[in-house]
């Protein structure tokens, strides 16, 4: 799609002359990696690891509550702690996390919050107690905070931008398979050896992923240290608040979460209920659905090429809307093609916000996926608590309604955008090349 199409981007500082920004960003993208050119593939795989090994660890004791719960004699709403502590600490430090980046690199960021993440996955299978246990899971979450805006922001700065969305497609990729594994691996190995040992489980692939991508992830070459003064990170995240842009991209994100996280998170409870009544073990492997979202996600660079960001936007929010409206069905087999449609949908959408994000913002980039991350977070964690709430008053359907209303939010946020892009084209049609 035309610059045009993501309409004014985020630039703090002076702006250089036309002619010599062009030619300076020519030559740029020139020694950037490509599909094809050197370092691409070391780098694309280096950082799908990374997101398996984020992902799986950050959801690894999601499938495992009940047996936590009866472990430590604790309520399953105490025992739930142990997810939220880890997605609450990353929404948390993903901002600060992101400034250390500027400051000392991406790369150098995302080892050592890989380090930190495993080594503390390493303890969890030997916490004492829950109130240990949630403390070693808010640490781990804190250090993986370090990973997500680090990523993308790394793959901003070394990637050609018009490969961009796919190399970013393909870490999202890896955090859908890093989900799934961090649930389904866990169930089966716990119903063996006990969740202890299926978290124990899920650090050792981790430490595997964070040693490949320290050797595979090539060295950056054209990153630029920033500043950790308060002072300047406060102004840059004020200009990243500024650009309606920006903000309408983190909503998007935020909305398209929603949804995702109250769908996965209540629908065990459908699937146990007549009249499926599946055992926890059939329920558990339904996360094999993630791998539709590797798919949706690894390809949202040619979906994007051949519709533009918006219409794949609306392309994503349509395929959640269907999605959301088969599983309303008695049919196992229509909920489960359901549960398809609403995880391609999701991983497409956020593949494409979380690109755009990094393709508006020129500088502190960083920072504006450590936002774009934050309120995807946050929509986490409303979804997982507004779709306990629907499904407790009005059964799957409220689930659903909850669902159907966040995406016409992504839709009525869409629209708008093409609006104001249009309007701002008019106002100066030097934006529209």
């Amino acid at each position: 799609m035309p610059s045009a199409s993501t309409e004014a981007s985020t630039t703090v500082g002076a702006v250089p002359s036309v002619s010599t920004a062009a030619s300076a960003a020519v030559s740029d993208a020139d020694s950037r990696m490509a599909p094809g050119g050197p370092g691409y593939r070391r780098m694309s795989f280096a950082l799908f690891l990374a997101g398996v090994a984020t992902f799986a660890l950050l959801y690894s004791t999601q499938a495992l509550l009940p047996l936590v719960s009866s472990d430590f004699g604790v309520s399953a709403s105490e025992a739930s702690w142990t997810v939220s502590a880890a997605t609450g600490a990353l929404a948390l430090f993903v901002l600060p996390m992101s400034a250390l980046s500027e400051r000392f690199g991406r790369r150098t960021l995302m080892t050592a919050s890989l380090v930190i993440a495993v080594t503390v996955g390493l303890l969890v299978p030997f916490a004492p107690s829950i109130g240990a246990l949630v403390a070693l899971r808010a640490v781990q979450g804190a250090a993986l905070a370090g990973l997500p805006a680090s990523a993308t922001a790394y793959l901003a700065e070394e990637v050609r931008p018009k490969a961009l969305i796919t190399a970013i497609g393909l870490f999202v990729a890896g955090n859908s398979v890093g989900g799934m594994s961090g649930r389904v691996i866990t169930g089966w190995v716990a119903q063996e050896w006990g969740w202890r040992v299926a978290v124990g489980t899920i650090g050792l692939i981790a430490v595997a992923c964070a040693v490949a991508f320290r050797l595979l992830l090539p060295a950056p070459r054209h990153f630029t240290p920033g500043s950790l003064r308060p002072r300047v990170l406060a102004r840059t995240v004020r200009g990243h608040l500024a650009n309606p842009l920006l903000c309408r991209l983190y909503a998007i994100g935020a909305l398209f979460m929603t949804v995702f996280g109250g769908v996965y998170t209540v629908i065990g409870y459908r699937l146990t209920e007549a009249p499926f009544s599946l055992p926890q073990g059939i329920i558990g492997s339904v996360f094999l659905v993630y791998l539709v979202g590797t798919v949706s996600a690894s390809t949202a660079g040619r979906l994007v090429a051949r519709l533009g960001r918006r219409g794949s936007l609306y392309l994503a929010g349509g395929t959640t809307t269907s999605g959301l409206l088969l599983s309303l069905a008695d049919s196992l087999i229509l909920v489960l093609l359901g549960l398809v449609l609403i995880t391609a949908g999701f991983f497409a959408g956020h593949a494409v916000a979380s690109s755009s994000v990094s393709h508006t913002a020129q500088e502190g980039r960083a920072q504006a996926s450590a936002l774009y991350q934050s309120a995807y977070y946050v929509g986490s964690s409303a979804g997982s608590t507004l779709g306990a709430v629907a499904f407790h008053s009005g059964g799957w359907a409220g689930t659903v309604t909850l669902g159907l209303l966040a995406v016409l939010g992504v839709v009525s946020i869409t629209v708008f955008g093409s609006h104001a892009a249009r309007a701002q084209s008019r106002r100066n049609p030097a934006l529209a090349h």
